[in-house]
């Protein structure tokens, strides 16, 4: 049975830092291209970023592009974000994914999903 399971949510102020962490069991993350996705209340959801399997290329979308860091430590077979200056917008439930295959994440294609981490930026 597949399982991802996200933790290090939290409530920090602005310009804080929060490292997420996406546990994987049931499937060997390296052989999957996974992703960091994000819902903040009464919006969509949307792509944060994106690692591939063995070449662990990633993709980053604009909304971190330059604050979040997506890794990848396949000896815990576990993938994180580390985000820093973090702003109120990004107060959101922030889901990781995975999928067969591909090198890139669209939310549509992702075939497993955690049930997210709450990050709660506010003064």
């Amino acid at each position: 049975q597949v399982q991802l399971v996200e933790s290090g949510g939290g409530f920090v102020q602005p310009g804080g830092s929060l490292r997420l962490s996406c546990a994987a069991s049931g499937l060997t993350l390296e052989d999957y291209v996974i992703g960091w996705f994000r819902q903040a209340p009464g919006k969509e959801r949307e792509g944060v970023a994106c690692i591939s399997g063995k070449d662990q290329r990633t993709i980053y979308e604009d909304n971190g592009k330059g604050r979040f860091t997506v890794f990848r430590d396949d000896t815990m077979n576990a993938m994180y974000l580390q985000m820093h200056s973090l702003k109120p917008e990004d107060t959101a439930v922030y889901s990781c994914a995975a999928r067969l295959g591909g090198s890139d994440c669209p939310a549509r294609a992702m075939d497993y999903w955690g049930k997210g981490t709450l990050v709660t930026v506010s003064s």
